[in-house]
């Protein structure tokens, strides 16, 4: 291959290299706007005297099956009765 060949081939590579950095970066940039706001929620919620620790244990166990929950629940029960909780 020529030098000129190979030049434009880097070229293309470190273009599209650049174009996913790029986009990469753009949604960090989402992702951290998203988790402020998530944080000014919490925050707001918190100060209307919700208990913030509960709501993010509620939003786990809501993206959760019901059937694992229920099973979890299960288990937790038994290991507190066997420890007189």
């Amino acid at each position: 291959m020529n030098d000129s060949v190979i030049d434009q081939s880097y070229r293309v590579t470190a273009d599209e290299l650049r174009q996913f950095i790029e986009r990469y970066e753009r949604l960090e940039s989402e992702k951290k706007d998203i988790a402020d706001q998530q944080k000014e929620v919490m925050a707001e919620a918190k100060g209307r005297g919700y208990d913030t620790k509960v709501m993010r244990k509620v939003i786990s166990l809501r993206k959760r099956d019901k059937d694992d929950i229920a099973e979890e629940e299960a288990v937790l029960d038994m290991y507190k009765e066997a420890l007189g909780m």
